[in-house]
């Protein structure tokens, strides 16, 4: 969902994209998919933003429409569940495409892996040196 509120006070306020890019410290490619509601805007940004451009925030804050996941494959990343009491950053990674999520899985499952592989390595070194 397009921030327009964000986009014109922004632009009331004579500011390009590269400037408040450059004060929440992000490339002004990345700020502009957050201002097109392409990445989502997490709430330390948002103060921020209001901060930079010297507005209240509900001036320029706007929800985020909710995502559905639906990754059959991956019931892990589909959990919205909590346990009581616990804080979960879960909807921070409602962005990450599938494609990059399965590689960071079989990116996991080599380090696993090679994890085993060093600690027979290491029994082996272990067990020859007694």
């Amino acid at each position: 969902m397009q921030k327009e509120k964000l986009r014109v006070i922004r632009k009331q306020k004579g500011y390009t994209q590269q400037q408040v890019a450059d004060f929440i410290a992000t490339d002004v490619s990345n700020y502009s998919r957050k201002e097109s509601g392409d990445v989502r805007i997490v709430k330390d940004e948002w103060d921020k933003l209001a901060r930079f451009l010297d507005v209240p925030f509900e001036d320029i804050y706007e929800e985020d429409e909710p995502a559905v996941i639906i990754n059959n494959d991956h019931p892990v990343f589909n959990d919205r569940s909590s346990s009581a009491g616990v804080i979960t950053n879960q909807n921070n990674y409602d962005n990450i495409p599938g494609a990059i999520i399965e590689n960071l899985q079989n990116y996991i499952a080599l380090l696993k892996e090679e994890n085993e592989r060093l600690k027979e390595e290491l029994k082996s070194i272990s067990g020859a040196r007694k």
